[in-house]
């Protein structure tokens, strides 16, 4: 994947660092508004993938919608009504924590971990933020009355759906496919491709699985992110935005227009993505749909600190 400078990291007046990455916009037609690098070649899109990995499950016939299914599309940051949220899902399948084959961890959030690690709790399946999709992959299997001990397997009948399903909504073949960090496959497109698919979801009718969807991330971001989260933020600050993060510095959203953007930041740095995720949505008109700019500056200031003091900031370049 080709690569160009994206952001310069400046520490008081001098360009330290420079993060490298790819990046694309697209107007409601689906043409190419900004491109930077190359936006077709086939990459890892992570945990950006959920929101399309739970249309396709509605459409194999998932019964989830609400907080419920914006947590089947999360990166949740393990927080009890997360966790709680996990445990109706598998209760409504008849299934238990058991049937999780998620990696184990702790939870995401700082304040939870915290209290994980105070009283020696163990890592778990269901705190590890991949769970409700986990969850909703089992409950899936189970409408289907397919075999649930093996739906990581990417020949299982879930997951061939699944991938039939991202290549339709991303417009294009899958063109690669590896293991995620939760264990389930994780399905490479490209940037173009997955701007596509937040299109399609953003601009879908409220009756069809990609508009319930939609509506399940409008209405419920922090069962999607957590509390603090910039994913929460953002979808807040935005109506209307449909948006993923993803793990190793990804990001896809799309603005209820269908203008959609996708950016991937090549070291894999968090602290890049949402100075240029908010550069490329203001570029394809984002203050139409934001009420409230000044949060909008907040979320996308990275400060460079001194001594505890801001002396520099992140500066979008090539966008």
């Amino acid at each position: 994947m080709k690569q160009q400078p994206l952001v310069h990291v400046v520490r008081s007046g001098f360009v330290e660092s420079v993060h490298h990455g790819t990046a694309v916009a697209l107007d409601p037609s689906g043409a190419v508004m900004v491109a930077v690098g190359d936006p077709d070649a086939v990459f890892l899109p992570r945990s950006s993938n959920k929101p399309l990995q739970a249309a396709a499950m509605l459409r194999a016939g998932l019964q989830l919608d609400g907080a419920l299914l914006a947590l089947a599309a999360a990166s949740h940051s393990g927080e009890r009504y997360h966790l709680d949220g996990v445990r109706r899902m598998l209760a409504s399948g008849g299934l238990t924590e058991a049937h999780l084959q998620n990696t184990p961890d702790l939870p995401m959030d700082p304040v939870e971990r915290q209290s994980w690690l105070r009283v020696g709790a163990p890592a778990g399946p269901i705190v590890q933020n991949c769970s409700g999709k986990h969850a909703a992959m089992l409950l899936t299997c189970t409408e289907n009355d397919w075999p649930v001990t093996s739906y990581r397997d990417r020949v299982h009948p879930l997951q061939r759906h699944i991938a039939e399903t991202v290549s339709e909504l991303a417009g294009e073949p899958i063109g690669a496919v590896a293991i995620d960090g939760c264990g389930a496959p994780v399905l490479g497109i490209s940037l173009t491709g997955l701007a596509h698919g937040f299109a399609r979801l953003a601009t879908a009718d409220p009756g069809t699985a990609e508009g319930r969807v939609a509506q399940a991330i409008r209405r419920h971001p922090e069962w999607l992110g957590g509390t603090g989260r910039p994913i929460t933020g953002l979808l807040r600050a935005v109506p209307g935005l449909v948006a993923k993060d993803g793990a190793e510095a990804v990001f896809a959203a799309a603005l209820p227009d269908g203008h959609a953007i996708a950016v991937k930041i090549a070291d894999g740095s968090e602290r890049a993505v949402l100075p240029v995720v908010v550069a490329l949505l203001r570029r394809v008109g984002l203050d139409a749909f934001a009420p409230d700019g000044a949060e909008l500056d907040r979320l996308a200031e990275i400060p460079v600190l001194g001594h505890g003091d801001p002396v520099g900031s992140l500066d979008v370049v090539g966008v």
